[in-house]
């Protein structure tokens, strides 16, 4: 199955950052990987890039794969259409977040993602899901 332009053989064993859009905060991405090593579920808004350089936006629900000695052998995504009220949010949630990491680096961007759940008093997963519906 062909994923935005590309083939299966130009994806399978390529790091995700191949379709990744420069807009993408890699704050997101650390949380993403970070919530998934552990085993836990996650949502997160997500903004690839298509092989011609188009970006499209998911609503990406990704979870890892375990074998029978509780080992991660593999990451399964289910991808949704994000609604459209949610990215008025997530868009210049982004923006912001790029703007501070390509000044002061990842963690200094993911606090701008902390500091708005703080002050919401939500967590991540409250609010991502709360955005979408």
């Amino acid at each position: 199955m062909a994923m935005a332009g590309y083939t299966e053989e130009e994806l399978i064993g390529k790091a995700h950052s191949i379709i990744r859009h420069p807009d993408m905060p890699k704050a997101v991405f650390k949380y993403l990987w970070d919530t998934i090593a552990k085993k836990e579920e996650v949502f997160a808004f997500v903004i690839n890039k298509t092989k011609n350089g188009d970006a499209y936006w998911v609503y990406a629900n990704i979870t890892a794969s375990i074998d029978e000695k509780g080992k991660i052998i593999g990451y399964y995504s289910v991808r949704r259409k994000p609604n459209p009220k949610a990215l008025d949010i997530i868009i210049p949630l982004y923006k912001k977040m790029l703007e501070v990491e390509k000044r002061s680096g990842v963690n200094a961007s993911f606090k701008i993602l902390t500091d708005i759940l703080q002050e919401k008093g939500v967590g991540y997963d409250e609010l991502i899901i709360a955005i979408q519906e």
